[in-house]
């Protein structure tokens, strides 16, 4: 079940995503699976924005993120380990031990996505934050995986490396060609979803999540089986519904 909501603005797109996670925030220890890209960054200043002022505070909070680059160091600048201590967890109260970020510089990776979902199941999501690929794709589940997936290495299209090549200098050859991700089956586990999409090059996938036919060549339409999925976009990106 979809509830659907348009703004003019990406503040305001963002303003909206921190409503619903605000309200989250009100459960005693509440769990969040967090998303990379660009499109949540504005959530995550609002967040830390209100930490700052309100004393909201996340010593309390477990967060589990989507997805990992296989290839590049942890800390390397563009590992998403890296980008989330940027853009959110070096600038607000969350325990380190508290937060968990699927390994990709392991030396056996089936090893690390076992373990990784086996922490994942000792959970419940409160809430799941989404961002949406150009192809369909959440997390890096591209099209054609299995909606029974579970946390596992994932090969990288050819469009999702070309758009994610401007974090890389605008070089796709360095964009690495795999990945670790939460399954379809595991996101789907999460008692609300929040998806966050902007850019009339994300139309296509909006309407096939949304309006198109249930299918594994666009991965997000699983969400149409989910009970509870907000979805927040801009015009742009909501001009095909």
């Amino acid at each position: 079940m979809f509830n659907i909501i348009i703004a003019d603005s990406y503040d305001k797109i963002s303003s909206e995503a921190f409503r619903i996670l605000k309200e989250i925030m009100l459960a005693d220890s509440p769990v969040l699976g967090l998303a990379t890209g660009s499109s949540p960054i504005g959530l995550y200043k609002k967040m830390i924005a209100d930490h700052n002022t309100n004393g909201t505070s996340y010593a309390k909070a477990i967060t589990f993120n989507l997805d990992e680059y296989i290839g590049i160091p942890a800390f390397h600048e563009q590992s998403y380990r890296s980008f989330m201590h940027e853009n959110l967890f070096d600038h607000i109260d969350i325990p380190e031990e508290n937060i968990y970020i699927p390994r990709g510089d392991g030396e056996d990776h089936a090893a690390d996505c076992a373990a990784y979902e086996a922490e994942l199941a000792k959970y419940h999501i409160d809430l799941q934050i989404l961002g949406i690929g150009s192809d369909g794709h959440i997390g890096f589940n591209e099209p054609g995986t299995s909606f029974d997936s579970l946390t596992h290495v994932t090969d990288l299209a050819e469009q999702t490396r070309k758009d994610n090549a401007r974090f890389f200098d605008d070089d796709i050859g360095q964009v690495p060609s795999q990945a670790v991700t939460m399954g379809l089956a595991s996101i789907m586990k999460a008692r609300k979803i929040l998806v966050i999409a902007c850019g009339a090059n994300k139309a296509e996938a909006v309407y096939g999540m949304i309006k198109g036919p249930q299918s594994e060549e666009c991965p997000a339409s699983i969400l149409q089986s989910h009970d509870d999925v907000t979805v927040i976009l801009d015009k742009e990106a909501a001009v095909r519904l």
